[in-house]
């Protein structure tokens, strides 16, 4: 049906859609190369198996294992993204995060979770982009907003908004003491399409600023960052990538549109259900994930307990653990909501 359409005459008349159909054809083939790619590796098995039996060839069964091995895990992969269901999951992702509660040690921290980040989109595949930064006032990154473009980008992301703690000796601290440190990370998809979303210019304040992040000659030069702030909601989107400030205003309007548009979502699903949802400071208690690295080690989820005990690896983007499980738990949290609304 989509190949049919792609074929029409006046299909690229409206570069948007043409796009849109383009991406969605591509995420249906993925999942169907994934399938048959799972295939052949099930049949290279069962193969394998056989000519074990028949020729009664013990040296076969390390490759068996390891074949075995990779099938389990593809299958576990291409079932994690069936999961990935809701409208925006297939979209980019656009990443915020804020150092909170800490000090130069979260400014620190906020650098480590960057790093982090960029580490995973790596390797997915993925590719990233800065759009904001703003560094520490002794060292780190006070605020850093990453476009991670690929995908279900955001389907995989989502599992990351929320607030991210660390517990260490803190490399600032002449005296050695065990230091805790608070990160807030902001996760929402990258939505080029019109939303419905109307935004009343009289709502905004519209500051500019000298960019202060990577950019080449450009940076410092010019007050081409933008800064949008939406005063009826308190929402602040900033943007300093591009070259120019309409560039930038325009992306920082595309950001503060989809924002706008989540909330309204959110603030539906939460009179639908009657939940009223809190919000959430960058401090203690609020934490949907621990990063434990003294006087053990350790990295835990507090929503589905999932835990990993080498911190190193998750700090050098081993978060996919983290991630399938809040796929899980979200999706059994789903259906369990819909059974009781049906009770």
């Amino acid at each position: 049906m989509l190949e049919h359409i792609m074929e029409e005459p006046n299909f690229w008349d409206s570069a948007e859609k043409a796009q849109g159909y383009v991406k969605e054809l591509k995420n249906l083939k993925d999942i169907i190369d994934g399938y048959c790619f799972l295939k052949g590796q099930y049949e290279d098995i069962e193969t394998l198996i056989e000519m074990g039996y028949e020729e009664n060839d013990e040296s076969l069964i390390p490759e068996i294992e390891e074949t075995l091995k990779k099938f389990i895990e593809n299958l576990e992969e291409l079932r994690l993204n069936t999961l990935l269901s809701d409208e925006y999951d297939k979209y980019n992702a656009i990443l915020t995060l804020h150092a909170g509660a800490g000090g130069t040690e979260s400014c620190d921290w906020a650098s480590m979770l960057s790093r982090m980040y960029q580490k995973w989109a790596d390797k997915k595949g993925y590719t990233t982009e800065v759009l904001d930064y703003l560094d520490g006032e002794e060292a780190g990154i006070k605020s850093i907003t990453i476009q991670i473009n690929g995908v279900n980008a955001y389907g995989h992301l989502k599992s990351e908004h929320g607030v991210h703690r660390l517990v260490r000796i803190s490399p600032f601290n002449a005296a050695g003491k065990r230091q805790t440190s608070f990160v807030s990370c902001d996760v929402m998809p990258d939505i080029e399409e019109d939303t419905g979303i109307e935004i009343d210019e009289g709502d905004l304040r519209i500051d500019t600023y000298r960019s202060s992040g990577a950019g080449g000659q450009h940076v410092n030069k010019t007050s081409s960052a933008i800064r949008i702030t939406h005063i009826p909601t308190g929402i602040v989107v900033q943007c300093q990538n591009e070259r120019s400030q309409f560039q930038n205003k325009d992306k920082a309007m595309q950001m503060l549109k989809a924002k706008l548009y989540l909330l309204k979502k959110q603030e539906n699903q939460e009179k639908e259900s009657g939940i009223r949802g809190e919000v959430k400071e960058i401090g203690w208690g609020n934490q949907i994930r621990s990063y434990v690295m003294q006087p053990y080690t350790m990295v835990k989820d507090h929503r589905t307990n999932a835990e990993v005990g080498n911190v190193s690896n998750v700090l050098d983007g081993y978060i996919d653990p983290f991630i399938n499980e809040y796929l899980k738990w979200i999706n059994i949290k789903s259906t369990n909501e819909i059974q009781n609304q049906n009770i």
